[in-house]
């Protein structure tokens, strides 16, 4: 008895134990997937052209790589285990009937199929259903995330009451393919379990006329009706989980589409010599953000070493284009960009990007420090550096008005400073990061006046020995450029400096008198 008793606790231990390891195994391996599923979705983002991000909403993306990502998480979490065990149940349970009738087993595994038909014929409706919901919850969070991120301009404009219509509008699409989904696969599991009754229905007439007959003993058809139970338990549970495995797959097929983005063109693993002196030429160059419909036509260009090039025109001119395309943001249809002789497709993105400073017109700071937003500019600056790049770009000057100055945290966006105290901290970045070309696009477009001819006199120091294209639609900032292009279309009309495109009374000369 004693022994029995020591045997029966040591079986329940050896259990426990086992059910135990299954859980920390099971989530070490889920655990370890999502994370290496979240690198490959991290690096896909760094591969993708930028041309994906212009096409689509940031918050559809965001929703891809962080809320179809978790939902994966879950259903995988909260169905493996569960598969595992109704798997591993089935087989023994199966073993367990054959032994005691191979034809009332066979009754009882005829109703599987079945099942499994059913099954797939709700699953092909439902998992567009699921497949809207995450599609729908996109849009969704695209809104939510344009709302509050112009929050300020919605409010400005009175749109507010147009906000809410968009919101309710997408919130009820994802409440109607959610409910859809959830309605559609919630009938697997009553029709399987019906499907399941039936098993035993028939298990129990079968049975009872070969009790009847002596063909088998009553016990061991009490038995085997355990055992039906047993075996319909788990695909039951199965089929109750199965709007949560639906949902996981319907994540997942939007995140591998994601993966499956074309990315941009191989680069190359050469490497810019550190000694050019940073003469750029744009040959024969064509570009078009659209197949057939060319941004940029047929234009040729050279910036000799030291020089600044400043870009005018009209917008919708190319005059950003032309430093996406130096940047490699984009690449040209046709033609050469040439730096110091060198082709840049020849040469790998990070090596040229490293040569080149950029200050947009569209400032942006990470959440972190004023000291840290600078120090992006030159990884492992230090505090010298970055406090004489802020004094270079007058941030000093209103830095030390702030309670904790340089520790002064702000937020992603920068909601907690000015937009010209912004756009200082973007120019300092570059200041510290010493590039051999400098682009700056419409730079000082959010100072004071007052900043602003501080700040050129900074750039004038910053721009020496510089190669420097310079897009400017205030054109008393480019008096002093060694080359003024004016743009129309895509195409230089004019060249030329300040002095020589006067004197021509031409195109540029209408902009200065506008």
């Amino acid at each position: 008895m004693g022994r029995t008793l020591l045997l029966a606790l040591a079986l329940y231990l050896v259990a426990a134990l086992l059910v135990w390891a299954q859980a920390r195994l099971l989530n070490v391996i889920v655990q370890r997937t999502i994370m290496a599923l979240r690198a490959d979705v991290q690096t896909k983002v760094h591969r993708l052209p930028l041309s994906y991000f212009d096409s689509r909403q940031r918050g559809e993306l965001l929703s891809r790589v962080t809320n179809d990502v978790d939902n994966i998480q879950s259903s995988v979490s909260l169905t493996i285990s569960q598969l595992l065990t109704s798997v591993l149940t089935v087989i023994a349970v199966l073993a367990m009937m054959l032994s005691i009738s191979a034809l009332l087993a066979l009754i009882t595994v005829v109703t599987v199929p079945l099942s499994l038909w059913v099954t797939r014929a709700i699953a092909r409706r439902s998992q567009r259903m699921f497949i809207a919901q995450w599609t729908n919850t996109g849009r969704l969070n695209a809104h939510i995330e344009e709302t509050y991120s112009g929050f300020t301009v919605v409010k400005t404009f009175g749109h507010r009451a147009i906000a809410q219509d968009k919101f309710r509008e997408f919130n009820d699409d994802v409440y109607h393919a959610s409910f859809g989904a959830q309605f559609f696969s919630g009938l697997v599991s009553p029709a399987t379990t019906f499907i399941g009754n039936l098993s035993y229905v028939a298990v129990a007439v079968v049975g009872g006329y070969q009790v009847a007959t002596g063909q088998i003993t009553l016990g061991s058809i009490q038995a085997f009706i355990q055992y039906v139970r047993q075996f319909n338990q788990p695909l039951t549970q199965v089929a109750g989980m199965y709007n949560t495995l639906q949902s996981g797959v319907a994540s997942a097929e939007r995140v591998f589409d994601f993966l499956d983005e074309p990315e941009e063109a191989p680069d190359a693993a050469t490497r810019l010599p550190r000694d050019g002196g940073g003469r750029v030429e744009f040959r024969d160059v064509w570009f078009g953000y659209r197949p057939g419909t060319p941004v940029i036509e047929d234009l040729s260009l050279v910036a000799e070493p030291g020089s600044t090039v400043a870009i005018v025109g009209p917008t919708g001119a190319g005059k950003t284009t032309l430093v996406n395309l130096l940047m490699r943001f984009y690449e040209v249809d046709s033609g050469q960009i040439l730096l110091d002789g060198i082709d840049i497709t020849t040469v790998s993105r990070e090596s040229l990007r490293s040569r080149i400073g950029m200050v947009l017109q569209d400032t942006w700071l990470f959440g972190g420090t004023i000291a840290e937003n600078i120090a992006y500019g030159k990884p492992g600056a230090s505090d010298d550096e970055v406090i004489a790049a802020a004094r270079a770009a007058y941030v000093d000057r209103f830095v030390h008005t702030l309670p904790a100055g340089y520790e002064t945290r702000v937020s992603d966006d920068g909601a907690n400073i000015s937009a010209g105290e912004k756009q200082l901290i973007t120019i300092a970045r570059a200041f510290l990061a010493r590039p051999q070309l400098l682009i700056l696009d419409e730079a000082t477009s959010s100072v004071d006046t007052r900043t602003e001819l501080l700040i050129q006199h900074a750039m004038t120091e910053l721009r020496r020995e510089r190669t420097s294209f310079i897009i400017a639609h205030r054109l008393s900032t480019i008096r002093d450029a060694d080359t003024i292009l004016v743009m129309e279309a895509g195409q230089i009309v004019e060249a030329g400096s300040h002095a020589e495109l006067m004197a021509r009374r031409g195109r540029y000369y209408a902009m200065t008198q506008a």
